[in-house]
């Protein structure tokens, strides 16, 4: 069962969030988010950052985060970190408390970018920028105090999806060289269903209905498009790839989604750890305030990135 805080939060969501349902909508909810990312509500649902130094930059007109915690030396870790929101909603601020957290735990310098949103947007424009901020940071790292041999990719949902789809683009073009990824309930199959879905159709913060504007928004005119880059689990191949940490969650939708993706990696020989966790729901890692587990599930992604 769920904590009574996650199901309180739940409760209200249910009944302050209507499901977005088509593109107008869906750019008024992001507008309307923009307006929450400061505040007391925001820091009790995202967390605040560890002591933890924050600049931001821009690279061809978008903005990056970039995270560096206290004492880091020369030619440290660094950690690209992918928000989520279903590629069409979401900023590197809502992964702050993550962010935060894994540079100061792991002393990795972070890179949390931000990237085209649909349905402005559409496939593959995301994919395009994440793969632009993956060959930015590879390039700049070592003005950054960072180590270019020492790249990991990290993503919740949407950006876990960005984070195994560039994982499998820098494998096919020999660079740059990833050295681990972690995906947070990534979302890695556009088309077909798997029972976790159907288990969770309303699950709390995402729902099934939900997941299919998310689809159709990002995909535009190319829904239905099987490229592995809008579904990485469809990739001919999955060998050769970077060590996996992947977090699924029981009350998820896209639960599936992670097992079906590790089992792809194992099956080809790349390892993988995954762990469930049964108290959890779709975007827990991004408020800790209502979710017990997103601390266990840090410190499980701190020590696979160590």
């Amino acid at each position: 069962m769920l904590p009574l805080r996650t199901r309180i939060f739940a409760f209200l969501q249910e009944r302050l969030v209507k499901t977005p349902l088509n593109a107008e909508e869906m750019i008024a909810l992001r507008a309307q988010r923009e307006g929450l990312r400061t505040g007391p509500v925001t820091a009790f649902l995202f967390g605040r950052p560890a002591d933890v130094e924050i600049k931001e930059t821009y690279v061809d007109g978008r903005r990056f985060a970039i995270y560096t915690p206290p004492g880091v030396g020369e030619a440290a870790p660094v950690v690209i970190n992918f928000h989520g929101g279903g590629w069409c909603l979401g900023t590197p601020e809502q992964s702050a408390w993550v962010s935060s957290h894994v540079a100061a735990g792991t002393g990795s310098i972070v890179v949390a970018p931000s990237y085209r949103l649909a349905p402005e947007h559409p496939f593959p424009a995301a994919v395009e920028d994440a793969w632009s901020a993956l060959e930015w940071v590879a390039k700049n790292a070592s003005d950054l105090g960072g180590d270019p041999s020492r790249i990991a990719v990290m993503g919740d949902s949407a950006g876990g999806n960005l984070a195994a789809v560039v994982s499998l683009m820098a494998r096919d073009a020999g660079g740059p060289a990833i050295r681990a990824q972690v995906l947070i309930y990534p979302a890695v199959e556009m088309y077909e269903k798997f029972p976790s879905e159907a288990a969770n159709a309303n699950g709390p913060v995402l729902t099934s209905t939900q997941m299919s504007t998310f689809g159709h928004l990002y995909m535009g005119e190319r829904y239905g498009d099987e490229s592995w880059q809008a579904s990485p689990l469809r990739a001919a191949s999955h060998a050769d790839l970077p060590p996996a940490h992947i977090i699924t969650a029981l009350h998820d939708p896209i639960r599936d989604h992670g097992t079906r993706y590790a089992e792809a990696l194992r099956a080809a020989g790349t390892p993988v750890s995954l762990v469930d966790y049964d108290t959890a729901f779709h975007g827990f890692m991004s408020l800790p305030g209502v979710a017990p587990a997103a601390s266990e599930a840090l410190a499980g992604i701190i020590a696979f990135l160590r």
